[in-house]
């Protein structure tokens, strides 16, 4: 079926970093910035500490408090939505309960990376999240970081059983396997892209939108191409995105999100470096990388 016209998080959803102040502290001051930054920049949805935030680098007690003042800060203009997955059921549960509890709009959790759960553990990890709060909540299937696929039968199954899950963050990569989510989702599912390189194709299948990381360093340009995308101007979109590609290839030249947080510096927003087991960009991947930017005009 066609994807709903209820867009409750909106098209474009920066995968927002989380910046980081000299002692690799997060930098909630910064944090705020950003936000207002990414929409300002035409952002409808900021999605908060989830894999390009550094998830796996950052406390629980520094997450909450996180959840807490994007919402209060930069809620009033836009959805602020909390990424509580985990490959531990009850710590996701407890973690959307926190963040439920602090206001946030909606959540995001990710298959179980690590243990590699079989489809029925998935349903059932997803099931009891669910059951946990009232907020409405994204999937996210990543093969490339859980190691296992969600297969499409496993989110559908999902989407007609929990009413509160809404939607999909779709990083599998296999157009087949998100058209068949598409065709076949109930009324109010919806799927996002979860790789930037691919949004032009899986709107075209009836995708709503994106989850981005590019939306970090550009959002005004991933805007544009979501827009050209729900409006059917395919040409028009299919030129924006041809012309955004290279950066969209360019951020993930190494593990994400290194370069996302050096593009923010090169121009001229810097939010600190990664932390371990992450290293910051090296000499030659920021030139690249700022190569890349001049190429789709984004630097001098």
């Amino acid at each position: 079926m066609t994807q709903s016209s209820s867009l409750t998080f909106g098209r474009l959803i920066p995968a927002m970093v989380t910046p980081f102040d000299q002692d690799k502290n997060v930098d909630f001051k910064r944090a705020v910035e950003l936000g207002h930054r990414l929409l300002e920049g035409g952002s409808d949805c900021l999605m908060i500490a989830a894999t390009t935030g550094e998830s796996p680098n950052i406390s629980t007690e520094d997450k909450v408090r996180l959840f807490e003042l994007m919402k209060n800060e930069c809620g009033g203009e836009a959805p602020i939505v909390a990424n509580v997955g985990s490959y531990n059921t009850e710590a996701s549960i407890d973690l959307a309960k926190r963040a439920e509890q602090v206001g946030v709009d909606g959540l995001m959790t990710v298959v179980p990376y690590y243990n590699k759960p079989p489809q029925e553990g998935m349903y059932q990890h997803f099931k009891a999240i669910a059951e946990s709060v009232d907020l409405p909540i994204i999937l996210y299937n990543i093969p490339g970081r859980c190691g296992v696929n969600m297969l499409a039968e496993t989110t559908l199954r999902l989407a007609r059983d929990c009413k509160n899950i809404v939607g999909v963050k779709e990083a599998s990569g296999d157009l087949d396997q998100i058209k068949q989510i598409i065709d076949d989702a109930p009324e109010g599912f919806v799927v996002y892209s979860g790789d930037d390189a691919l949004t032009y194709d899986v709107m075209k299948l009836g995708g709503v939108g994106v989850i981005s990381t590019t939306a970090n360093v550009l959002p005004a340009r991933m805007k544009e191409i979501v827009e050209l995308c729900a409006a059917g101007d395919w040409d028009s979109a299919w030129a924006a995105h041809e012309a955004l590609l290279p950066i969209m290839k360019q951020l993930f030249a190494t593990s994400n999100p290194i370069l996302v947080k050096q593009a923010l510096a090169s121009l001229g927003f810097p939010v600190g470096g990664v932390k371990l087991p992450l290293v910051d960009a090296t000499a030659e991947q920021t030139r690249e990388l700022e190569e890349v930017l001049r190429k789709v005009g984004a630097l001098q």
